[in-house]
């Protein structure tokens, strides 16, 4: 989608201040993308178009996969236009890391997901659409060998689609690739881009295997953590970064097997409701249900690997992380969390603490008859998903706890904040 078409003069080019090569591919698509949605709302915006034309990213997730597809209007004289109402998508779980034992067969679960795109796209249209997988957190953490047994899989699978497909359409991408293109994503619904930076707003996303974080700032940023964009007039100096092993689903798990090993000093799991059966491997645990005690552990966790920090200081395992600045969204597991409590955007870390403390002190039994709807693996996990939050933005990046600073939300109006529409 992206080498096809050249951006016109009259817009200003995208330059690139650091010397990273693979950042410097994000930040052509990026700022691409920025300018296919800028027109979208432009007065250069036509009345004449022509056939639809459809992009089709594939993101392979840790816990799931979604499939995105995306409707542009080709219009004469002038670049694709995104067309928001046309875009569609579709998730399924288990994520491709489940298929670590068979590898092989990984591709196979793209059946589903590639048949809601030909019906999306249309028949006419399906050999003329370039379709791509974009693997995050969960691949990065599998052993290389496995990795790419399961990327060959869906390689194999997606070259059989009927799609428009080459190899090289299936990668792991970097986590701060994904973080600056959520940022972008995020930007552009906000009406924000291309104007001053310090009205841009920040992205936090907890996934399931990493989190990311992308924002503005003014200090002087080690290298490996500085991407600097300019478009036109406007230069925007960010931070971007991914912390593996802190996503929600991978820091429960090492509080798990830290109970198991005795490594955590504890009486029990205080981040799961009184009575939870465990599964065989945790019957020597009991649950405790105490979210202080839960909001300890957690930033704990948030700790681990900080005896190797060789900055001036680090707020997330051995990473620097400098002052945060202005607005942020907080999606994925921050936005499904404050859903779940029925607590809107505008929500404070205190609200969701005590959210958090009302819920882990409940027995397990009246837990699942009030929530009788709610799957029982997911609701078991809202006593850690809180703590966790509180401790992620407060103890540890030191986000007050009645900031207003901080919006819990996946979506801004009709547009999805989510970083495959930033590619």
């Amino acid at each position: 989608m992206i080498d096809r078409y050249k951006i016109p003069r009259r817009f200003p080019s995208p330059t690139r201040l650091t010397q990273k090569p693979c950042t410097t591919i994000v930040v052509a698509l990026l700022a691409f993308a920025l300018i296919l949605l800028f027109l979208s709302f432009s007065p250069y915006r036509r009345k004449h178009v022509w056939g639809p034309q459809f992009s089709v990213i594939i993101d392979a997730g840790s816990s799931g996969t979604r499939i995105h597809v995306f409707a542009f209007s080709q219009q004469e004289g002038s670049l694709p236009l995104l067309d928001l109402n046309r875009t569609a998508v579709m998730r399924t779980s288990p994520g491709l890391s489940s298929f670590v034992d068979e590898p092989s067969k990984a591709g196979e679960s793209l059946g589903k997901l590639i048949g809601f795109a030909k019906q999306n796209v249309g028949h006419n249209w399906v050999g003329s659409t370039e379709i791509r997988l974009m693997a995050t957190a969960g691949l990065r953490m599998m052993d290389e060998e496995v990795r790419e047994e399961i990327l060959k899989s869906c390689r194999s699978v997606l070259g059989d689609s009927g799609f428009k497909f080459q190899d090289d359409g299936v990668s792991v991408i970097p986590g701060y690739d994904e973080g600056l293109y959520a940022w972008t994503a995020a930007n552009y619904a906000l009406g924000t881009l291309g104007d001053d930076p310090q009205k841009t707003t920040g992205i936090i996303e907890l996934g399931g295997a990493s989190s990311q974080l992308t924002f503005v700032s003014d200090e002087v940023l080690p290298t490996e953590f500085m991407h600097i964009l300019k478009l036109g007039k406007t230069t925007y100096n960010l931070y971007s970064n991914s912390f593996l092993h802190f996503g929600q689903n991978s820091a429960q798990q090492s509080l798990h097997e830290l109970l198991k090993s005795g490594g955590i000093k504890s009486n029990g799991d205080p981040c799961m409701p009184r009575g939870y059966p465990y599964e065989k491997e945790m019957l020597e645990v009991k649950s405790t249900g105490n979210f202080t005690e839960c909001r300890t552990v957690s930033s704990d966790l948030l700790k681990i690997g900080k005896e190797n920090c060789t900055y001036q200081e680090c707020r997330l395992g051995p990473a620097f992380v400098p002052d945060l600045q202005g607005h942020f969204l907080a999606t994925e597991n921050f936005f499904f969390t404050s859903k779940f409590f029925n607590l809107d955007g505008k929500s404070s870390l205190s609200d969701i603490s005590s959210a958090g403390e009302k819920f882990c002190g409940e027995d397990w039994v009246t837990l699942k008859e009030r929530y009788s709807t709610t799957d029982e693996e997911e609701l078991s996990q809202y006593c850690f998903s809180s703590a966790y939050i509180v401790a992620f933005l407060h103890d540890s990046l030191g986000v007050p706890m009645d900031a207003s600073r901080i919006e819990f939300a996946n979506e801004v109006g009709d547009i999805r904040a989510e970083w495959a529409l930033g590619t």
